[in-house]
C-alpha cells in the first residue's frame, strides 16, 4: 500500500490532521491507531502541545503496519503547530475539562471535603465536650463550696447552742447551789434558834384572868386575859406572824410561829396591827376586843367582856396549858 505525503500537504492540512490520505480505499484498509484518552495522555506525560512525541508514536504504529521508511521519516519530522490551533482560553478550558472529567480528582476532592467536614465536626464535638466538662467541674466546685459553707454554718450554730446550753447549765447549777446554800443556812439558823431557849413575856401589862373554878374555863383550850377594850396586845416572844385575819369563833386572830415551831394564837382581837413578817418580843400585834363567839353566850359560862384568848400549840399541833408553858419560859401569870 502506497502513502503519498509531502510537507506542503502536511502544512495545508495541519488544521485537519497530521497525515493526508487522499486514497479513501487505502485509508479504509489501513489499520487505525487507537485513540488515546485525554486522561491517559495526561498520565503518560503527553500534552497537546507536544507534537513530536505524538508524531513519533504514530509513526511507530504505522511502521508496524508496513509503511515505508520514507513515510515514517516524513512522519517523524516535527510539524510546528499553527498559531491558531490552541489559544490560552482553550488551554484553560481544556485544563478545566481535564479536572472536571477526572474521576480520581473528583473522588479525592470529595474525600478531602468529607475529611474536612469530619475534622470540623470532631473539633466541634471536642470543644463542646470540653465546655461541658468545664461547666460540670465548675458546678461541682460550686456545690462543694456551698456544702462546705453550710457545714461551717451548721457547726457554728451547733457550737453556739452548746455554749448557750453550757452557760444555762452553769447558771442553773449556780442557782441550785445558791438555793441549797440558802436552805442550808436557813435550816442551820432555824436549828440554832430552836435550840436556843425561848424567853417569854406576858402579852398584856394589865389584865385579870378568868376564875379557874368556872366550868367554862375548864372546857377552854387556852387562857383568857380580861382587859379593857383597845388595850395593846404584845408578842409573847420573838417569831414570825404566819397568819392574821378573821377566824370564825376566834374572831380576829393573829398566829405567831416561834423558832422552835410553837404556834401562839392571839384571839378575839378588836383590831390587827401586823399581818405578816418577823416580830420581836413585845411587838404590838393588835388590840383587845370581843369579836367572835362570846363565852357569856355559852351555857354555864360566866359573862366576860373584852379579853385576849391565848393558845399555845407546840409544833402547830394540839394546844397545851398556856400558864404552864409561860412559866416554863420565864413568865408567870
Amino acid at each position: 500500500m502506497a502513502l503519498s505525503h509531502s510537507p506542503e500537504s502536511h502544512t495545508e492540512s495541519g488544521t485537519t490532521g497530521l497525515l493526508d490520505h487522499p486514497d479513501a480505499t487505502a485509508d479504509t484498509a489501513r489499520p487505525k491507531v487507537p485513540r488515546q484518552a485525554r486522561a491517559g495522555a495526561n498520565s503518560a506525560g503527553l500534552r497537546l502541545g507536544s507534537a513530536p512525541t505524538v508524531v513519533t508514536a504514530m509513526a511507530a504504529a504505522l511502521g508496524a503496519t508496513g509503511l515505508s521508511a520514507t513515510a515514517a521519516a516524513a512522519a517523524t519530522t516535527p510539524v510546528p503547530a499553527p498559531a491558531t490551533m490552541l489559544t490560552a482560553p482553550d488551554q484553560q478550558a481544556a485544563a478545566q475539562s481535564d479536572g472536571a472529567a477526572d474521576p480520581g480528582l473528583a473522588l479525592a476532592a470529595r474525600i478531602q471535603q468529607q475529611a474536612d467536614q469530619r475534622t470540623a465536626a470532631e473539633e466541634a464535638a471536642r470543644l463542646e465536650a470540653a465546655n461541658e466538662a468545664a461547666a460540670k467541674r465548675a458546678a461541682q466546685a460550686e456545690a462543694a463550696a456551698q456544702a462546705e459553707a453550710a457545714a461551717r454554718a451548721q457547726a457554728a450554730a451547733q457550737a453556739e447552742q452548746e455554749h448557750a446550753a453550757a452557760q444555762a447549765a452553769a447558771a442553773r447549777s449556780a442557782a441550785e447551789a445558791a438555793a441549797a446554800q440558802a436552805a442550808s443556812e436557813a435550816a442551820a439558823a432555824q436549828a440554832e434558834a430552836a435550840a436556843a431557849p425561848v424567853t417569854a413575856r406576858l402579852p398584856l401589862a394589865k389584865y385579870t384572868v378568868a376564875p379557874s373554878g368556872s366550868p367554862w374555863v375548864q372546857l377552854r383550850t387556852g387562857l383568857d386575859f380580861a382587859a379593857a377594850a383597845g388595850t395593846p396586845v404584845g408578842a409573847v416572844a420573838g417569831g414570825t406572824v404566819s397568819s392574821a385575819g378573821w377566824s370564825g369563833a376566834y374572831g380576829y386572830r393573829v398566829v405567831q410561829t416561834l423558832p422552835d415551831g410553837t404556834e401562839l394564837w392571839y384571839c378575839h382581837l378588836a383590831s390587827i396591827a401586823v399581818t405578816a413578817g418577823e416580830v420581836a418580843p413585845g411587838t404590838v400585834l393588835g388590840t383587845v376586843g370581843a369579836t367572835g363567839a362570846s363565852p357569856s353566850l355559852l351555857p354555864g359560862a360566866a359573862p366576860i367582856g373584852p379579853r385576849l384568848h391565848l393558845e399555845v400549840r407546840p409544833g402547830g399541833g394540839a394546844p397545851v396549858d398556856p400558864a404552864a408553858w409561860l412559866a416554863a419560859h420565864g413568865a408567870t401569870v
